[in-house]
């Protein structure tokens, strides 16, 4: 059902809330989606919000305790006792078990574990908490249905009914040996339409088997399944056992993670936050590059005041010196991003790099080039031929080497193993002034012949 979150809802569900009024929430409410309840939950206040919360079924709890944004889960959390945290854990799939209790204090993750009464559960949460959770290790988990190689059809689809009841999503049986190790995958059509007494040897893929290892960074995990179209990726450790496998929504979160990271570092934000983290909080992760710009327009006021005697003499120039900054940052960010965008997408090969450097460089020239012409026709308006080619052959140079650097960059930075989506943002922009006034204002030097 569709719903809007007006302030007359919200009040709504609120005094439904304090009244328990279970009639008006099981239409209005629990027939949502779980990302829909936990956006509903995300507008109430603290009380309310956790009212709600365990007015939902213990199945349901887990499922959109972990939609909600970590502020509004942390909330939450807070006001369980480890016992009920435990029963929580008990009904979601490990890793998002894992997601959950993480961020605790070592000393509550062992009171919440020693509360959890499937062993084995326990044992998984355990087992995902050792791996960061920036790796594929971090982000797998531990349901998966397999099949190992001399197993008959018939004893297979009977292993097979007793795993699924683990788990939620059933995408691919992956096949082993009898050391764990994963060899192949199994077509489910395959398999309902195999003869009883077949062995899963006979019937297993093993061409093109796709695989991650627990240590693979998380974004190279989502570019290999954005390249090859997975909706599930088996992990496997250093000896290529079998070990979990990592579904498309987790993969979906990583790549959304990562695109909120890489424009806040272009926007001059240094640090991955909420919108909702405190004052302090904000101001520290745009400080660094406010400093920065300060300090490239310290460098720019120095450039300025080196040309204080040239500026004097024809103040024409400096009507045009916002232009040319504004020019060449544009141009610096606008190249940065083709690259830091191929980067982000594995596309790191020389070959493939220097293919779009080269092509920056014709556009670049190109746009110059018109550009040039415009502005020299608007300076030689506004002052003389002479302002006209200062301006002008300024512009085209600017254009030119905000181009190279806005190419080269990114390319320094992931050598360097920075995050090249820095060369997008405030850095990239102040380099570019400086150089371009500069630039700007020696060229007009020499042409006027001061």
């Amino acid at each position: 059902m569709g719903f809007e979150l007006t302030k007359e809802y919200i009040d709504q569900v609120c005094s439904a809330v304090e009244q328990k009024d279970r009639q008006w929430l099981d239409e209005n409410i629990f027939d949502l989606h779980d990302a829909d309840i936990a956006a509903v939950i995300s507008e109430l206040n603290t009380e309310d919000a956790y009212k709600l919360y365990r007015l939902l079924t213990e199945d349901r709890q887990g499922d959109v305790l972990m939609e909600l944004d970590d502020d509004a889960r942390d909330l939450i959390i807070k006001k369980y006792s480890s016992k009920e945290i435990a029963e929580q854990l008990e009904n979601m799939e490990s890793d998002d078990a894992a997601d959950l209790i993480g961020d605790l204090p070592q000393k509550q993750i062992e009171e919440v574990l020693s509360h959890i009464t499937d062993d084995e559960a326990a044992g998984d949460i355990v087992d995902l908490l050792k791996y960061d959770e920036d790796t594929a290790g971090g982000l797998m988990q531990k349901e998966f249905i397999k099949a190992k190689l001399e197993w008959p059809v018939n004893r297979c689809i009977v292993e097979l009914r007793r795993q699924a009841e683990e788990v939620e999503k059933v995408f691919t049986i992956y096949v082993v040996d009898d050391e764990d190790k994963l060899v192949g995958f199994l077509s489910l059509k395959r398999l309902l339409f195999a003869s009883p007494s077949t062995k899963i040897e006979d019937l297993y893929q093993s061409k093109n088997l796709i695989s991650v290892k627990t240590s693979d960074d998380d974004e190279d995990v989502a570019r290999v399944m954005e390249k090859y179209d997975l909706v599930s990726v088996p992990v496997v450790d250093l000896q290529n056992k079998l070990v979990g496998r990592i579904t498309i929504d987790d993969v979906v979160d990583v790549i959304k993670e990562e695109a909120d990271k890489d424009f806040q570092l272009a926007s001059g934000i240094s640090e991955n936050i909420e919108s909702s983290a405190s004052v302090w909080r904000i101001s520290r992760a745009r400080m660094p590059w406010l400093l920065i710009g300060l300090l490239g327009g310290i460098l720019g006021a120095q450039v300025i005041s080196g040309f204080e005697g040239g500026i004097h003499e024809i103040p024409a120039l400096a009507f045009f010196i916002p232009l040319i900054t504004a020019m060449g940052g544009n141009v610096g960010v606008q190249s940065s991003a083709i690259v830091v965008q191929s980067l982000a997408r594995g596309n790191d090969q020389f070959g493939s790099i220097f293919k779009k450097i080269a092509k920056e460089a014709l556009v670049a020239v190109v746009n110059g080039i018109l550009l040039s012409i415009i502005i020299y026709g608007v300076a030689y308006v506004f002052d003389s031929i002479t302002l006209g080619w200062v301006v002008s052959l300024s512009l085209f140079t600017v254009i030119m080497f905000a181009a190279v650097f806005g190419t080269l960059i990114p390319l320094l930075l992931d050598k360097y193993k920075i995050d090249p989506a820095l060369a997008t943002g405030p850095f990239i922009t102040t380099l570019n002034d400086v150089l371009g006034l500069f630039i700007y204002l020696t060229i007009g030097m020499i042409l006027y012949g001061i």
